[in-house]
């Protein structure tokens, strides 16, 4: 498995080395911090600190989505979680985002989707960002539990620490990780929010229900 310098650089932050910038430049900082993590955790090679899988990341999402999945959800996203707390699998399992080179993968995050878990909440159809309106289908507060519980079992299932630069949400992905997306601002707002909060406040919140699920 090949992975990118940015992803070696998120790896290593998220195991508690420090990289530097997650910028995807080789520098001094970074050799440094990898060097620091194979001998602490006796391994020589950069690939032997990921899982075998080549699964590294969990990115969470909304649809955008009304009630009731459609198939474009299911091409585009590994789970997808209802507005009543159900979870769903779409169509490829997330193993198919190990390497993305054949085409055949979920495409759920511009320029990151390989080595990355996507999971939805199926919700927020016709939601506006600013003025703020959730629109006729919120996401909910048990959905938010059943997001949390199933990132949770993905964390355990492919050894990814719960942590900024490994389980995120896409509103996070360009402040975090430094890969340009669309203006996605999913996820920035949960159900006792009165309006749109900071991504990275908002992410921290979600990562605190993540690591209580996984108790």
């Amino acid at each position: 498995m090949t992975y990118t310098t940015r992803d070696i650089q998120a790896r290593l932050a998220a195991l508690s080395y420090d990289p530097g910038p997650i910028d995807g430049l080789d520098g001094p900082k970074t050799k440094a911090a990898i060097a620091e993590a194979l001998k602490a955790r006796n391994v020589k090679r950069v690939e032997e600190l990921f899982h075998a899988s080549g699964l590294h990341r969990i990115i969470l999402h909304w649809t955008a989505g009304a009630d009731g999945l459609i198939e474009l959800e299911r091409q585009h996203y590994h789970l997808i979680i209802d507005r009543s707390g159900r979870t769903h699998a779409g169509a490829l399992k997330p193993e198919a985002n190990a390497n993305c080179l054949d085409g055949r993968y979920a495409a759920h995050t511009r320029a990151l989707n390989t080595g990355s878990v996507g999971v939805a909440l199926d919700a927020m159809a016709g939601a506006i960002e600013s003025p703020f309106d959730p629109g006729k289908y919120p996401i909910t507060q048990v959905q938010v539990q059943a997001l949390a519980e199933t990132a949770a079992d993905l964390c355990e299932t492919y050894q990814i620490p719960v942590s900024p630069y490994s389980v995120l949400t896409h509103a996070e992905v360009q402040p975090t990780l430094g890969v340009k997306q669309r203006s996605k601002w999913d996820i920035t707002w949960l159900p006792d929010m009165p309006e749109v909060g900071d991504p990275i406040d908002v992410g921290n919140r979600l990562r605190s229900l993540v690591t209580e699920a996984k108790l």
